[in-house]
């Protein structure tokens, strides 16, 4: 008896790629914005506690946009919702160049998370729904090509602070991004797909709400303790590398790209992982690798060592936003839409909260005690994933 399912082959259509080109602008935002947080602070002298408030401007507006998604994708299509969340982020990006003063940072990191949200899972919802079975794979795929895209972007911030043109510059690579794709791809668009007779008719007949399943709302669970656990790591992440291994803080914050190359590399060979075996077996697998890393970077004060950690971290990672989505959007009944808006308000809740919960913890316990929230995470997760396995 094997445990493979059937293997299932991915097409990269045009409008495949479309959405993972998309993925990548999207991610120039987001991986620039993670890097000024500290930047802004000290250019506009503020507080810990007042830099903190961009990230919660970043988790309020995803909870803003979980809310509103679905209504804006039934009253204005997918491809309108994907592509004016993409312009959107590049209006917020203008607002964040222009703005010198805590407020106008604050309300272009809020914009930026609305719109950017509407990108990143309208355009999920857009790859499940056309992909059917392979949506796991061409998800995780497309978060790939949105990594590579980011640390690049990322590489270009530490340039361009260090230069005469500042670190504001790189804010406008999402903006001549979606501008060169809209002008090279922008008629590309997944076809609307014809409906079969039976869902026709059940389309004419009235329209019954029906409430999402227990599994559904358990998926969404693990999603926010995935999304929870990779923004531990982010955020906090180059605190811990600093204090353990003795490295400046400017070194371990650099040092966590170990951890983003990790990520990449997963991302790409898990898309194939997924054509091949279900998706819950590699979600649970992944996990553990998070784990094994994670005990090896908790341990060690030796610098190598902790590197290695960063990086079976970062493969582990890889694989759980992607397919915790997908696992959301898998058990809403054929609802992407609607599940997508609620898979962006459980993840933003993750981002948010735990952060801020390991955050609270270092101050009462010190980093290395509160970093013991990472397996904790990893425990409800992979206790989520396997409550939810169906009977074979």
């Amino acid at each position: 008896m094997t445990t493979t399912s059937p293997v299932i082959r991915l097409t990269r259509d045009r409008p495949t790629w479309l959405v993972y080109l998309l993925l990548a602008v999207f991610a120039t935002y987001f991986y620039t914005l993670n890097a000024a947080v500290p930047t802004i602070r000290a250019e506009l002298s503020l507080t810990q506690a007042q830099a903190g408030l961009h990230g919660t401007a970043l988790a309020v507006g995803g909870i803003l946009s979980g809310i509103t998604l679905p209504y804006m994708s039934r009253r204005f299509g997918r491809r309108a919702v994907v592509w004016g969340g993409t312009v959107g982020i590049c209006v917020a990006m203008v607002i964040i160049a222009a703005g010198h003063v805590l407020w106008a940072t604050l309300l272009g990191y809020a914009v930026a998370s609305v719109a950017g949200a509407f990108a990143l899972y309208g355009s999920m919802a857009v790859l499940s729904d056309h992909h059917g079975p392979a949506g796991a794979s061409a998800i995780t795929e497309a978060n790939a090509f949105a990594v590579i895209a980011g640390i690049a972007n990322t590489f270009v911030f530490s340039l361009a602070s260090g230069s005469v043109l500042g670190w504001r510059v790189t804010l406008f690579v999402p903006i001549v991004g979606a501008a060169v794709l809209a002008l090279a791809m922008g008629r590309v668009w997944v076809p609307p797909a014809e409906p079969a007779p039976e869902d026709a008719a059940a389309t004419a007949a009235p329209k019954v709400r029906v409430p999402y399943g227990w599994r559904f709302h358990l998926a969404g669970a693990v999603l926010l303790c995935c999304v929870g656990l990779e923004f531990c790591f982010n955020l906090w992440g180059a605190e811990l590398l600093h204090q353990r291994t003795g490295l400046s803080l400017g070194d371990a914050a650099t040092g966590l790209t170990a951890m983003i190359i990790g990520i990449a590399i997963g991302r790409f060979g898990g898309a194939r992982l997924v054509l091949r075996y279900p998706p819950g077996p590699v979600l649970i697998a992944s996990l553990l690798v998070t784990l094994g890393g994670w005990a090896l970077f908790w341990v060690t004060p030796v610098t190598w060592l902790a590197y290695a950690g960063l990086v079976l971290s970062g493969l582990g990672l890889s694989m759980q936003f992607p397919l915790a989505l997908a696992r959301v959007l898998g058990a809403s009944g054929g609802r992407a839409d609607q599940a997508s808006g609620v898979a962006a308000a459980w993840a933003s809740v993750g981002a948010g909260l735990a952060p801020f919960a390991l955050g609270a913890f270092g101050d009462a316990f010190g980093t290395h005690t509160a970093f013991l929230l990472a397996p904790g995470l990893i425990v409800l997760a992979a206790c989520g994933v396997l409550s939810s396995r169906t009977r074979s």
